[in-house]
C-alpha cells in the first residue's frame, strides 16, 4: 500500500513539474519581461517590408509589427526572414510573431497558429502584355519564377502542374529571375507586380492568371493562447479604429475592406 502510494505521489509530481513549465515559458510573459518582441519580417518584398534608402527596414508588415509592439508597450525587434526560414525561425523560438505577407494552409496551421488577417493579397502570374496565357492550362509549358515556399510556389504545384516552376529562395531572385529573361513569367502577389510597375513604368508587364485571394495573417507559435488573444485583440482594435485601412491604404493603394477572421 504504501509503495503504491508512493508511486501515485511521484506521477503526480512528474506531471505537475510538466506541467508547470510550460505554463512559466508563456511566450507574452516573456515578452512583457524582455521589453522587447522579436518579429520576423520581409526585406525584399515590398510594399510588405522592404529596406530604404535610409537603409532601414519599412512596409506593411513593418508598420504592423510596430504597432503591435507600440500596443504591448515593448520594444519592436525587427528580425528579417525569407519565405524559407520565416516559420522555422518561430518554431525555433528565434522570433515570437511571423508578419511577412504569410498566408494560412492546412499544412502550415499543422506546425504554427494564425491571427486574424491584418492584410487583403492577391496572388497571380504575371508576364508580358504578348504572352497570350489567360487560363491554368495555358500555364503548361511556360517557364514560370517563384519564391521556394511561398504561398505562390504551392498554388502553382496544384493548379497549374503542368508548368516549367523555376524556384529561387528569395523575392529578389524570383523577380531578377522575370526582368533578366531566365523565366518567362513569374508568380507573386499583386501589391509586388504593382509596386515594381511603379519603380519601372517602361516595363512590360500584365497580371495574366489570378491564383488566389489569400489574406495576410500573422503566424505565432504552438501553445500560446493569451499572446494570440492579444495579437487579435490589437488587430481587432485597428480594424475599428480605420489604423489598418489607413496603413493598407498608404502601402497598397487601397483600403483593406472586410477581412477574414
Amino acid at each position: 500500500m504504501h509503495i503504491k502510494k508512493w508511486i501515485l505521489g511521484a506521477i503526480g509530481t512528474l506531471a505537475f513539474s510538466m506541467i508547470a513549465p510550460a505554463h512559466a515559458a508563456d511566450a507574452l510573459d516573456d515578452i512583457l519581461a524582455r521589453g522587447s518582441i522579436r518579429v520576423a519580417i520581409p526585406t525584399d518584398y515590398p510594399p510588405f517590408g522592404f529596406v530604404g534608402p535610409d537603409m532601414k527596414p519599412q512596409g506593411l508588415d513593418v508598420e504592423i509589427a510596430r504597432l503591435i509592439a507600440d500596443k504591448l508597450g515593448v520594444k519592436a525587434e525587427l528580425v528579417p526572414v525569407t519565405a524559407p526560414n520565416r516559420i522555422p525561425y518561430l518554431q525555433t523560438s528565434k522570433t515570437d510573431l511571423t508578419i511577412s505577407s504569410l498566408g494560412k494552409t492546412p499544412e502550415r496551421a499543422k506546425v504554427i497558429d494564425f491571427s486574424i488577417a491584418y492584410a487583403p493579397f492577391f496572388d497571380a502570374i504575371f508576364g508580358a502584355k504578348a504572352n497570350p496565357a489567360k487560363t491554368y492550362d495555358d500555364l503548361a509549358g511556360k517557364v514560370i519564377a517563384v519564391t521556394r515556399g511561398s504561398m505562390q510556389d504551392h498554388e502553382l504545384q496544384e493548379l497549374a502542374p503542368k508548368a516549367v516552376i523555376k524556384r529561387y529562395e528569395d523575392n529578389n531572385s524570383t523577380i531578377s529571375a522575370f526582368l533578366s529573361g531566365q523565366t518567362e513569367m513569374f508568380a507573386s502577389g499583386t501589391p509586388v507586380a504593382a509596386t515594381l510597375t511603379q519603380r519601372n513604368p517602361d516595363l512590360d508587364l500584365e497580371l495574366k492568371v489570378v491564383l488566389a485571394n489569400a489574406p495576410c495573417y500573422i503566424g505565432v507559435r504552438k501553445g500560446q493562447p493569451r499572446l494570440m488573444a492579444k495579437v487579435n485583440e490589437i488587430i481587432r482594435q485597428a480594424k475599428q479604429d480605420g489604423k489598418i485601412d489607413e496603413l493598407s491604404q498608404r502601402w497598397m493603394g487601397a483600403p483593406a475592406g472586410d477581412l477574414p477572421e
